[in-house]
């Protein structure tokens, strides 16, 4: 099997256009896919009859293989010119995918996401966006500056300035594929206030900040790939510089709003610990919400979390008093 290379990283204005053009023609078929984790979309492709695609969810959800003749000639045609579909044997292979959020068509990497810039979007995704809108639905004063930190496909950052269109977005990543995914999304998605910055945490992006938003990778990762690596014990590294950084930089009355995985060890959580007390010595009001007791067991089996019990999901939020 050919693996497919990032149309993100390929990019052009010819492509950027067909790209936007794939997605508005996708949207105009009433096409809608939720995407699921990769174990459970391994388990789905190897069911018989599944090697090859058969219609448009098949090809832009399921990441199969496919004969051009299985949708319309248009689709195809759009789909070539963007790169989002390359020659695989006699087949032709999906580059990226195509899932629903909010209203919404998202482009992101195909499966299996195996590249170390593979730009993630799964179920922890619509998770994380029900987390900040929550928040959004509580919070009585205006948006000016928000930050979607480790930005990934864009989506929480967009969401935020559909709800917030008189606040300035900076969607901040490291990974150049994602930072090019979340600005093809952002204009998909008609939102003209979210501009993505290539930033490490919010080193090279200015000013003080009424949200800052952010699921960042928390795995142990041994293959290093920068959407899912979180470095640090059991992964979270990442997440507690994340609760670092906005300890600085959250203007009077601003909120971070961290979604985020933590391995439970000896019943102990130790990201809590460490973050909260980050929050605490910053003179922050803090909130802790253990949202999913047990995710991911299949890592439980690795070397990297051999002493912990479980690994669970958990939202931080952290405001700034006025």
């Amino acid at each position: 099997m050919t693996m497919p290379t990032s149309p993100f990283l390929a990019s052009t204005p010819d492509r950027d256009a067909a790209l936007l053009a794939l997605v508005e023609a996708v949207r105009a078929t009433g096409y809608a896919f939720t995407t699921v984790t990769p174990a459970t979309h391994e388990r789905v492709n190897r069911r018989p009859g599944s090697a090859e695609a058969r219609d448009l969810r098949d090809i832009l959800g399921w990441s199969r293989p496919f004969r051009p003749d299985v949708i319309p000639r248009e689709l195809f045609d759009l789909m070539r010119e963007a790169g989002a579909a390359v020659p695989d044997g006699a087949l032709w292979r999906p580059t990226l995918r195509l899932s629903s959020l909010d209203g919404e068509l998202f482009l992101h990497s195909a499966y299996p996401p195996l590249a170390a810039d593979s730009v993630f979007f799964g179920p922890d995704t619509l998770r994380f966006v029900r987390a900040v809108t929550a928040h959004l639905g509580a919070r009585a004063a205006p948006l000016r500056h928000v930050a979607d930190i480790g930005c990934g496909s864009g989506a929480a950052g967009i969401v935020v300035a559909k709800r917030a269109p008189e606040a300035e977005i900076a969607l901040v990543d490291i990974n150049e594929a994602a930072l090019h995914a979340a600005s093809l999304n952002a204009r998909a998605a008609g939102v003209t206030s979210a501009t993505a910055r290539r930033s490490d945490l919010l080193g090279q992006v200015e000013g003080a900040f009424d949200l800052v938003v952010s699921n960042p990778p928390f795995m142990v990762d041994a293959a290093g790939r920068a959407y899912r690596d979180g470095g640090g014990v059991h992964g979270s590294g990442l997440s507690l510089a994340v609760v670092e950084a906005a300890t600085h930089r959250l203007a009077p009355g601003g909120s971070l709003v961290l979604f985020t995985g933590t391995a439970i060890v000896g019943g102990r959580d130790m990201f809590r610990a460490a973050a909260c007390e980050l929050c605490a010595d910053a003179g922050l009001d803090w909130a802790y919400d253990e949202v999913d007791p047990d995710v991911y067991g299949e890592e439980l089996d690795g070397p990297a979390y051999a002493e912990a019990d479980r690994i669970a999901l958990a939202v931080l939020t952290a405001t700034r008093p006025i």
